[in-house]
């Protein structure tokens, strides 16, 4: 390609790998994590592996000064080809909402897209609108990129205990039953941006069959990326990733990384999930 790339932003909830980060050439911005009085940039800062565990914690998004620096310097290093800016469901967390009063105060070469997921569901998007970018799509076409993985994403999560759920209140329409069915082993899944009850199950390893089977479902035999997360259950990811490979053929193994802190202190230790993202040109069936 030739002349001033677009370049692509996203936050530390994306769970993307340094090596794609680098490669693609996608910066990041940090969520926040808030302990004993001091303030944790996810990413940056050392972080309590067992912060979960931990009470008295909570969380924020990027803040309005680390994404106005973002968007400027990658204005200014595009040469004003523009900047596309990929962050955690609005449903999840206050980041969209700061990040589009900051491009709107910066101008219109900051386009700023809601993923309507997290984890590698914010990561794929914001892979997908790095690809655009690097193949010389100009700024309509990196946002159009973006949003067409949007439509194309699934994320799903089996939790151990819903204690933190139930604490961090970022659980949509199960949140009446949350209270009385602590020992439920929930299937969850991001729907429209929020986390809801995809299905009642009492025990883990039934839950953990169950998001395999929707995974697979909803692939068939197409192509797609698979994603793999966990918290403190790097056996149960591998364990997910190793089915996952043997029943999809036709896909590339799946990145399995770490659920980060900012999303590790909601779900809990144990937690595992899968995100999906349908090569170019496909659409997810409902």
């Amino acid at each position: 390609m030739t002349g001033p790339a677009v370049v692509v932003v996203t936050d530390s909830s994306a769970c993307l790998p340094a090596e794609l980060r680098e490669r693609w050439g996608i910066r990041v911005v940090p969520l926040h994590i808030l302990l004993e009085g001091a303030d944790l940039r996810d990413g940056i800062d050392d972080v309590p592996e067992d912060l979960y565990a931990r009470d008295g914690v909570s969380t924020s998004g990027s803040n309005p000064e680390e994404l106005t620096v973002a968007y400027r310097n990658g204005l200014a290093d595009s040469d004003g080809a523009g900047v596309v800016a990929i962050h955690i469901s609005a449903a999840l967390s206050g980041t969209f909402g700061a990040a589009e009063h900051v491009a709107a105060q910066i101008g219109s070469g900051v386009r700023v897209i809601d993923s309507r997921s997290a984890a590698m569901g914010t990561g794929f998007v914001a892979l997908a609108a790095a690809r655009a970018a690097v193949g010389g799509a100009d700024l309509d076409g990196v946002a159009a990129a973006a949003d067409a993985a949007v439509q194309r994403s699934r994320a799903y999560l089996v939790v151990h205990r819903l204690d933190n759920l139930r604490r961090s209140g970022r659980i949509g329409s199960a949140a009446a039953w949350l209270g009385t069915a602590l020992s439920l082993k929930p299937l969850l899944a991001v729907d429209d941006g929020k986390l809801v009850l995809a299905q009642r199950i009492r025990t883990v390893s039934k839950a953990i069959a169950s998001m395999i089977d929707r995974v697979c479902d909803v692939v068939g035999d197409r192509r797609a990326a698979l994603a793999v997360h966990h918290v403190a259950n790097p056996q149960g990811a591998q364990d997910v990733a190793g089915a996952l490979a043997e029943r999809l053929p036709a896909c590339d193994p799946a990145i399995i990384t770490d659920l980060g802190p900012t999303l590790a202190l909601h779900v809990g230790a144990g937690a595992v999930a899968v995100c999906v993202d349908l090569e170019p040109g496909l659409t997810l069936p409902n």
